[in-house]
């Protein structure tokens, strides 16, 4: 008998053990995308004059990684790579375009987003902050494109000022109080978007949600309603307020925290925070140079480039009942497998026509292996010549336009890209340009040029 219940124990312990680590029933997901916050910006990472105490604490709760990729190093492509699961040479959007008098490029009629995949499975969703993916009346709508709820600025122009006139709530404009856009400013942007975030996640607490918590800060305009500690800093106003920009956001990162604990939705909630590129500022700038944003030069390169200094930013996930606590991750993975590894959370199946171009992290969050994948690949078509970029392994291959040579360099012993081993390389050079080649597919909006290309 003895016998019996000593092999009973132990295979309920066995069985405890492989489960432990497994996904609740039904999840909350959080993906809060900062607009430019840099690796150097935060304490984790090694940052040493700007505060960031709440993010510090949620990388020792979870997992930091130091090669989580954006979709490129602007804002309208990086986040539809983030929402539809697809790299530069598949995405639809593959440039910051704008449309006046608001809005950007729309996302083409009938783009399936990770937003969708959730609402398809029940949950509710919401975006909350800055959207800059189509203004209500196009295809690109965030109220189209499996969002129940939406709140801020749709254009990402407007989401320069932090002051603005006016903000949307769903489809519908409403004015903000004392701001006139001529140097009357009383209200401050973030203040709603924090507060409604937080009163979004209170509605909707007994029910699992999706929220996309795409926070201005710490991009540009660099305006903030108040300096706080850094106010008597012998710096100037834009250090000072830019400082200040990632501060606020750590704190309202740590509120939006406080409340998922205290509504006891923590160990069924993953959250993820991450910027959507690297440095935006060159570091010889003196924002770059102050607060030293390519770590002490450890990273070459910054927004608008495709260099690891662009394209590596910010990034830490927590989940108490699945992500381990205190993890450093090397392991590389880009925006566009979000949405396969929501499908797996979900264990849910994509639409048969959907395709994307990621893999599933989920095994890496729950401390595996990294997935397994050919390549990594980028493309950008900003004002002057289209950029091209592939990693495969710990090789990574820069095309700085369609003429231009290929610039080689292994990541692995030179991960700030300072020797290009092309020219002792011939036969890693020769793959990277089959797949860059393989990679993209052509596309009459985004040719590769040369020549300055206007919006």
């Amino acid at each position: 008998m003895w016998r019996n219940i000593t092999a009973a124990i132990m295979v309920l312990a066995v069985f405890s053990s492989a489960t432990a680590a497994d996904p609740p029933a039904k999840p909350n997901v959080i993906f809060v995308l900062s607009d430019d916050l840099a690796q150097g910006d935060v304490g984790c990472y090694g940052q040493k004059l700007i505060k960031t105490p709440r993010l510090d604490a949620m990388a020792k709760e979870g997992m930091q990684f130091t090669q989580a990729y954006c979709g490129t190093t602007v804002c309208a492509p990086s986040r539809t790579s983030l929402m539809i699961g697809k790299h530069m040479g598949h995405s639809p959007i593959r440039a910051n375009r704008e449309i006046r008098p608001e809005g950007q490029k729309p996302l083409p009629e009938g783009t399936y987003t990770v937003a969708k995949l959730f609402k398809d499975n029940g949950y509710a969703t919401a975006c909350v902050g800055k959207w800059g993916m189509g203004l209500f009346d196009s295809t690109g709508s965030p109220l189209k494109v499996g969002f129940d709820h939406f709140f801020g600025y749709n254009c990402q122009r407007h989401a320069h000022s932090y002051f603005p006139t006016y903000l949307y709530r769903n489809d519908k404009r409403f004015e903000l109080e004392g701001n006139d856009g001529k140097g009357l400013r009383k209200t401050y942007a973030q203040n709603l978007i924090a507060d409604e975030t937080l009163a979004w996640v209170k509605a909707n607490k007994d029910k699992p949600f999706f929220l996309f918590y795409a926070v201005t800060l710490p991009h540009g305009n660099h305006e903030i309603d108040d300096q706080g500690i850094y106010k008597n800093e012998k710096w100037n106003e834009q250090q000072k307020n830019y400082a200040a920009q990632v501060t606020r956001l750590d704190s309202d990162i740590g509120r939006l925290l406080d409340t998922l604990k205290e509504l006891k939705l923590d160990d069924n909630t993953l959250v993820i925070v991450a910027g959507d590129n690297g440095s935006s500022f060159d570091p010889n700038s003196p924002i770059g140079k102050l607060f030293d944003q390519t770590l002490g030069g450890k990273l070459r390169g910054f927004k608008r480039s495709l260099y690891e200094g662009g394209l590596r930013q910010a990034c830490i996930a927590r989940w108490p009942s699945v992500v381990p606590a205190g993890k450093v991750s090397d392991d590389p993975w880009a925006f566009w497998d979000f949405m396969p590894t929501c499908a797996d959370i979900l264990t849910a199946k994509l639409p048969e026509k959907v395709t994307t171009d990621g893999v599933s992290i989920l095994p890496l969050l729950k401390g595996g292996a990294a997935p397994k994948r050919d390549y990594f690949y980028w493309e950008l078509h900003e004002a002057g010549p289209s950029l091209q970029a592939v990693r495969f392994g710990d090789w990574k291959g820069v095309k700085n336009g369609p003429s231009a040579a290929v610039e080689l360099y292994d990541l692995k012993a030179d991960p700030g890209e300072q020797t290009n081993l092309a020219a002792k390389n011939p036969d890693v050079v020769a793959k990277a340009v089959k797949l860059m080649a393989g990679a993209r597919e052509d596309h009459p909006d985004w040719p590769l040029h040369d020549a300055k290309k206007r919006n």
